[in-house]
């Protein structure tokens, strides 16, 4: 099984010292480490890592902004590790789709619960957002073809059933999706216009 590839962001390099040999205790594998927000994106947007532990507190940029950009961008599931447990940056975390939240000072058995349930969130959010968009392309395609059968309904004089066999036998004919078929029928119509 392929080891999880984790990068570590932490401003205090004894501790992102003491962090990488808990991981790699761990058998997680160590990627890459930085100490500011800016470099963990830019360094986990050219890693492409399984997971991201990072600080709250760094110069530049603050982890939690680092770690909304990495969540808006989809590039993988920040867990923060912070000594700080302030309500407001709780809220900013949750905000900012953090999937992981350890107070410090953080001991070696905190970290794979916390990686491993980032991890499996993450790849539920990515299951999710593709459920998300077939069912988008599925409504697309469905109000398409609505439209394409209504207009072959009137101009053609075919009935509803008719009309949808048609954009379905053309469909298997010409080996394009039915969506591809009723958007055709539909630039031909309005061209024709």
């Amino acid at each position: 099984m392929e080891r999880v590839r984790v990068i570590i962001a932490d401003d205090e390099s004894t501790y992102c010292m003491d962090l990488r040999e808990m991981l790699t205790n761990l058998g997680y594998l160590v990627v890459g480490e930085t100490g500011d927000g800016r470099s963990a994106v830019n360094l986990a947007r050219e890693l492409r890592p399984d997971v991201v532990l990072m600080d709250v507190k760094m110069p530049d940029m603050d982890g939690i902004e680092a770690a909304k950009i990495l969540t808006e961008e989809r590039i993988a599931p920040v867990v923060l590790l912070t000594a700080y447990s302030q309500r407001d940056l709780v809220d900013r975390a949750k905000e900012a789709g953090v999937v992981g939240y350890l107070v410090k000072p953080i001991q070696e058995a905190d970290l794979a619960p916390a990686i491993e349930i980032a991890l499996s969130r993450f790849r539920e959010f990515r299951e999710l957002e593709k459920e998300v968009d077939n069912l988008q392309d599925q409504l697309e395609t469905r109000k398409l073809v609505d439209r394409a059968k209504g207009i072959l309904m009137d101009t053609q004089g075919l009935t509803e059933a008719a009309a949808f066999r048609r954009i379905q036998k053309m469909s298997m004919n010409t080996r394009k999706s039915m969506k591809e078929i009723a958007q055709a029928i539909i630039l031909t119509h309005e061209a024709g216009d």
